[in-house]
């Protein structure tokens, strides 16, 4: 009031007008606050991340890591057959007979991530670390694309059917891929001893086998246990090594997504990156440690920091990696594919 009153004084006005030029001119407090304050916007610290799958399944495969920085194929030998067993042989000498052997092989892949730029100003106005949260974020989405292409090499195809498919037998559910439609029947406790059963007849080691189930036929397969063999199953997570539980023989992982099949009566596997359809299938994945093969390397960093033309960070990734199903006949990998419902 007293600096309205002043100001009219100079300016040659009435000071009884002091009360109105104060509350115009802010300078008479309104409810809250002062007329005209700045609204403060207010930045949280942590900034909200991706999601990305569990890919710790990765871990339970014959490690062949040393082969990344050697060359650009590896090759996996194959052993010829067994020498003939005789019982009471009677026709000497016996004939040498050369075993031959054969091999598969593999290609590294390179996977890189597009260049991104961290411009100095973000730094500057941002209440976040950006620079942590590019390199942590685009790490994770390389080591995932290289983890959805593994899953594509490990999957068996139609060409091992009788040796690697199985499908589920229990109730009609609704299908859950993104693109599928219809029903599909669940995946039971049955089925998982049903793929067991089939490891042991063709002679597969017992040991050290494991499943990759998606959420959905998780969700599933727990529907089919009683009571007791929920808690059985579950007593023998592993929560820190990222194991679900334990049944027939297999150590349990779960991701969002697995892999997929086509519906024709033998069934042929569609890779991660391809068009959904209305019919598609998934699978659940069981193997055991020494029948698949993973190839990869250290994730590599490109920094170069200021730089002229982009006024900050450009920051990019590579990895190389490869991977597939270390027998030629494919065996100790089942592929668990839903079977179509009316």
């Amino acid at each position: 009031m007293v600096a309205a009153s002043l100001l009219l004084a100079v300016i040659g006005l009435p000071v009884m007008a002091a009360p109105a030029v104060a509350l115009l001119s802010g300078f008479i407090p309104s409810t809250g606050g002062l007329m005209m304050a700045v609204q403060v916007e207010i930045w949280q610290k942590d900034i909200v991340s991706n999601l990305f799958a569990d890919n710790t399944f990765l871990s339970k495969a014959f490690n062949a890591d040393q082969y990344v920085l050697q060359g650009k194929v590896v090759h996996i030998p194959q052993a010829g057959t067994p020498s003939a067993v005789v019982k009471n042989r009677t026709t000497l000498p016996a004939v040498a007979v050369k075993r031959t052997d054969t091999e598969v092989s593999y290609s590294l892949d390179e996977y890189t991530t597009t260049p991104r730029v961290v411009q100095v100003t973000e730094e500057i106005e941002s209440s976040y670390d950006k620079r942590q949260s590019v390199i942590g974020e685009d790490k994770e989405a390389l080591v995932e694309s290289v983890s959805e292409e593994m899953i594509d090499k490990w999957s068996p195809e139609a060409a091992a059917a009788a040796t690697c498919y199985l499908r589920t037998t229990g109730s009609a559910v609704a299908a859950h891929l993104p693109s599928a439609t219809g029903n599909r029947l669940a995946i039971t406790v049955d089925d998982v001893a049903n793929a067991q059963f089939k490891m042991n007849s063709l002679k597969i080691p017992k040991a050290d086998r494991y499943c990759l189930i998606d959420s959905w036929m998780y969700k599933q397969l727990l529907a089919s246990m009683t009571e007791s063999a929920r808690l059985a199953f579950h007593s023998q997570a592993d929560v820190a090594n990222g194991t679900i539980g334990k049944l027939h023989g297999f150590e349990f992982y779960e991701r969002s997504s697995v892999t997929r099949y086509t519906n024709v009566s033998t069934p042929v596997h569609k890779t991660n990156d391809a068009s959904g359809a209305a019919t598609d299938n998934a699978a659940a994945l069981f193997w055991q440690k020494n029948s698949v093969e993973r190839a990869m390397g250290e994730v590599v960093a490109f920094d170069n920091p200021k730089d002229a033309t982009y006024y900050g960070d450009v920051l990019s990734f590579l990895v190389r990696a490869g991977g597939r199903i270390r027998r030629s006949d494919n065996k100790g990998v089942v592929a668990l594919i839903q079977a179509a419902s009316e």
